[in-house]
């Protein structure tokens, strides 16, 4: 399987993606220059964290206007996996890629800790080696990580179950306290309608492996691997 790793000016967690793809999953991994506009080599596109062009505008807002974000949207459109991570999925909001809006913490600061992670959906291509329910420790690392939509958009959010990951207790109870950051309904990671594209603020390449105190990143890992090896039979 192979791996584009999209590098913005200012992305820095390209680096971490690809030593899980590469020494974690034994995969193929490249960086793609975000002025490079051919990725149809790939068979997942990660959009990794960081702060693209200095997040001087809004976030993603001045990424998603580079090059490359035009192939990632026909690879896309054409059933290819992306997964944005952090400011990646930042990136595919501004891209018209995911529905909604990821404002400022609550907070107004900067978090960086472990959280909870409530899986909602486990058919999906990102999930698929969880189960409903079960509680995952994920870091994240972000300054406008609070999601929001209006109404109808969350309606339709629910009812499709593009709703993939909330945060919660360690005991997975959605709770306004364990809500890091104010994101509308606890999200903290969606899918698009299609189900092939997913933008999640916390970090599983920051956790898939034991010496960074958790591995529960890999299942989101594994389950795309799994969802590219069955596409190949």
């Amino acid at each position: 399987m192979r791996f584009g790793i999209v590098v913005f000016p200012g992305t820095n967690c390209d680096r971490d993606c690809w030593h899980v793809v590469k020494r974690v999953l034994n995969c193929d991994a490249e960086f793609v220059w975000h002025e490079e506009r051919d990725v149809s080599r790939f068979d997942c596109i990660i959009l990794p964290g960081g702060f693209s062009y200095g997040d001087y505008l809004r976030v993603g807002a001045v990424a998603r206007f580079s090059p490359v974000m035009e192939s990632v949207r026909d690879f896309a459109e054409k059933g290819g996996l992306v997964i944005g991570i952090c400011n990646g999925f930042q990136i595919l909001v501004e891209a018209g890629l995911l529905p909604g809006a990821l404002v400022r913490n609550k907070t107004t600061h900067f978090i960086c800790k472990f959280v909870n992670l409530r899986v909602e959906n486990a058919d999906t291509p990102f999930t698929n080696q969880c189960k409903v329910g079960q509680v995952l420790r994920i870091p994240i690392a972000h300054n406008d990580g609070r999601f929001f939509c209006d109404e109808e958009t969350l309606k339709r959010l629910e009812r499709n179950g593009q709703i993939v990951f909330r945060y919660c207790t360690p005991e997975g109870e959605v709770t306004e306290e364990a809500n890091p950051n104010g994101s509308i309904e606890n999200i903290a990671g969606i899918v698009n309608e299609r189900g092939n594209v997913l933008g999640m603020m916390p970090h599983p390449e920051r956790a898939s492996e034991k010496l960074l105190g958790s591995e529960d990143g890999l299942l989101i890992w594994r389950s795309i691997l799994s969802t590219l090896e069955l596409a190949k039979r």
